[in-house]
């Protein structure tokens, strides 16, 4: 029996114009036509001003790509022609799911079927969290699927990556989410106070005056989740909650959805105090950079210590997200990359190798 939620991608089996042939290197070189359903019109699939065919072109520069109408004919590796087909069925899905498409998710669906992965591109990219104010937080790569997928099925997870993965924004959009749905009663989102570069006693103010710069970050996502004019009432409340690591000693948080931010500046010390304050109904997500530790120098930090501690420890995941996963400017992920490069030559103290 065909599934009813899916869509009836009949319409996309290829029509071969003439046998195939063999290219230079090996590979059977195949000419295919594919139809596009009624229901999706080729400018949803082209983009403005063909951008999404220009990144197609660029993506399989081996392969012709021509569109008459609702045609798309192909000419080129049967591998590449393959996952084109399969990439048009995937963004007709993405389309018909209300989502319009853009070069990023072009390119990042293509990265996915050309994986070894099992995921579809469309059931990744159509994956809805929390919506506000007709914005819609989803996650845009594999990775972060299966990142907010462990956030599900674990009551302790460990969100481990570089800058710009998305590891707090969707921790962040996954405890809005259980709050409206009423599997928690309260969030929970905290840092350690550790900075690069600076000390909190050297700032004026109340403390409540010096904590806020630090914690604004966090504002700034639930600003981007929840109306508002509603979170001054729910902070008021208790119902959201935004504090330092250290206000969290002697405490145990029951029905809570808990987030430790920026943890590779925790020591295991802290690390543990933390971990220890979960209780009953609550869920915990640890997110950090391993690569951005701001300890003072002889301090380890907690997140690399409870990798070594807790692997293994069932209801409790490690997820790792990279530099594949960078959804900032596509330069982001590029930056990482030659950072690790350049401390993997670097020794340990710093020596060039």
């Amino acid at each position: 029996m065909p599934d009813p939620s899916r869509p009836d991608l009949s319409a996309l089996d290829g029509l071969p114009d003439e046998a195939p042939t063999s290219a230079p290197d090996g590979d059977t070189t195949v000419d295919e036509t594919i139809v596009l359903p009624d229901s999706v019109t080729p400018v949803a699939l082209l983009g403005p001003r063909d951008e999404l065919l220009r990144t197609m072109e660029r993506q399989f520069p081996r392969t012709e790509i021509l569109v008459r109408g609702n045609e798309f004919r192909l000419s080129g590796p049967a591998r590449d022609v393959d996952i084109i087909d399969r990439l048009l069925g995937e963004l007709i899905e993405i389309v018909r799911a209300g989502q319009p498409l853009n070069r990023d998710a072009v390119e990042r669906s293509i990265g996915m079927l050309r994986g070894s992965s099992q995921q579809r591109p469309a059931d990744v990219l159509t994956a809805n969290i929390v919506s506000n104010r007709g914005r819609t937080v989803r996650p845009k790569t594999l990775g972060q699927k299966e990142y907010v997928d462990a956030i599900d099925a674990n009551t302790v997870v460990f969100g481990l990556g570089p800058a710009g993965t998305g590891k707090t924004y969707l921790a962040m959009a996954k405890a809005v989410a259980a709050l409206q749905a009423k599997q928690v009663d309260r969030i929970i989102l905290t840092r350690p106070a550790v900075e690069a570069g600076e000390r909190l006693g050297f700032l004026p103010g109340s403390l409540n005056d010096k904590i806020d710069p630090y914690l604004r970050p966090l504002y700034d996502a639930l600003h981007d989740m929840i109306d508002a004019e509603s979170i001054p009432r729910l902070m008021a409340a208790g119902t959201i909650e935004v504090a330092p690591l250290a206000f969290m000693r002697g405490r145990t948080l029951n029905s809570a959805f808990v987030i430790l931010d920026e943890a590779q500046n925790t020591s295991p010390e802290q690390m543990k105090m933390f971990l220890t304050r979960l209780g009953f109904g609550s869920k915990m997500v640890v997110t950090g950079d391993t690569s951005q530790v701001d300890l003072p120098g002889g301090i380890e930090s907690g997140l690399k210590v409870v990798r070594r501690v807790l692997d293994g420890i069932e209801d409790i995941h490690f997820a790792e997200l990279t530099s594949e996963d960078v959804v900032r400017h596509r330069l982001v992920g590029q930056i990482v990359d030659a950072y690790g490069r350049y401390d993997a030559r670097r020794g340990p103290r710093g020596e060039q190798r």
